[in-house]
């Protein structure tokens, strides 16, 4: 890249850093829950509009904007919700709304994109194509907004060439962005399970079901699905992340819940897993003279990146960063509905630092501290405009 275009770039994105500083707490301030985005979504279609920047509203708080006409086209996406989290950062502007939170960094995808929008709208008479800008709902909550985007056509019209996206990493220091190609990203399913039985006194275990036995000997047989049953050379998890059951200390329930997840690279073992589940669940029935409910929901597949796309990304972040600072990373067993765009259209997905510099103390996403450093959105501002306007460039 010409040193002329990133003086350039640089001074544009210096222009619009406040504004877009000043947007993002301000989306952080009123987070909204998964598909319930309306006032992150007028914002959105506020600054399109004053920025004269073409829009169709999809998925009903989703918000597709457009930069030039026809193709080839390069499609950038942001994710908008927020989670049920209480918010614990003590910052100025910190959420307004009690229990909800931008504990994963979307009110920074979300600003990043809007300063990228502005800028490339400047650079509207240098490019070829069309630049597709999705801002999407509801990327924390099944079946995910890019699925319902999808169905209503935000991939048509034109197509896209390529789909960027970019996540905030608090385990990497700000100006620093990391990617890989081949899958980063795991498969989600979530696991419901309820066990049922006869209740009865705890002295008289014999004239009921002991479900809390059961549940135990389930949750340790299960543990075997991933040690015993799975290649070690494929990536997979299966947690038990909750046990609902019993209320004194005298009574055998007559029901305990169980939840989890299932987490897996490989779609093959993915649906074995789920086969060898339910197996051990009839097992387990059997042998305590139980019953049982399996409610799995299948969530985002496994997230690929496209090597073309991902060698597109890593060359202008190397020119705009310098090479040291760009990095390859360790895939993650994370799940991101990014995933649906990708099984369509050759994708790049980053990771984009946020961790203060100096700072040796990591606040992991999804909780109630999380405070990405807001000098990351200068970086994260130029590889979006890059992303789109090195490939569209006349």
């Amino acid at each position: 890249m010409m040193n002329k275009f990133k003086n350039l770039l640089n001074s544009e994105i210096e222009n619009i850093l406040e504004e877009i500083i000043s947007i993002r707490r301000t989306i952080h301030q009123n987070p909204e829950l998964s598909f319930e985005e309306v006032k992150t979504a007028e914002l959105i279609r506020q600054f399109l509009k004053k920025k004269s920047i073409k829009y169709d509203i999809l998925a009903e708080t989703g918000t597709i904007g457009y930069i030039g006409s026809g193709s080839p086209c390069v499609a950038l996406r942001a994710d908008i919700d927020a989670l049920p989290i209480k918010e614990e950062t003590g910052l100025d502007f910190s959420s307004k709304s009690v229990g909800i939170m931008h504990a994963c960094g979307h009110d920074m995808h979300t600003s990043i994109l809007l300063g990228a929008a502005s800028i490339l709208k400047k650079f509207e008479d240098s490019i070829t194509g069309t630049v597709k800008l999705i801002f999407q709902p509801a990327e924390e909550k099944l079946p995910g907004g890019a699925i319902k985007l999808i169905s209503d056509g935000v991939l048509d019209n034109p197509k896209p060439d390529f789909v960027f996206g970019q996540h905030v990493d608090p385990e990497k220091e700000a100006g620093i962005v990391s990617i890989s190609e081949g899958t980063i990203l795991a498969s989600a399913d979530e696991l419901y399970i309820t066990l049922l039985g006869k209740q009865t006194h705890a002295a008289q275990p014999h004239l009921g079901n002991d479900l809390i036995l059961a549940s135990s000997s389930l949750i340790m047989n299960l543990q075997s699905i991933i040690s015993r049953n799975r290649n070690p050379l494929l990536p997979g998890v299966l947690s038990i992340t909750a046990i609902n059951g019993g209320s004194a200390t005298n009574i055998l329930p007559d029901k305990v819940e169980i939840k989890g997840t299932l987490r897996s690279f490989d779609t093959n073992w993915r649906n074995q897993a789920l086969t060898l589940i339910e197996k051990n669940l009839k097992s387990i029935s059997e042998i305590f003279n139980i019953e049982y409910k399996f409610n799995p929901i299948l969530g985002y597949p496994p997230l690929k990146n496209n090597h073309k796309a991902v060698e597109h990304i890593r060359r202008i972040a190397s020119e705009y960063l310098g090479s040291k600072n760009v990095q390859v990373f360790e895939p993650k067993m994370w799940a991101e509905d990014f995933a649906y765009y990708a099984q369509l259209i050759p994708s790049a997905f980053w990771f984009l630092g946020v961790k203060p510099k100096g700072t040796t103390n990591i606040v992991p996403l999804h909780n109630s501290r999380f405070n990405p450093d807001e000098n990351a959105i200068k970086s994260g501002i130029a590889i979006m405009t890059m992303a789109a306007y090195v490939y569209l460039k006349k």
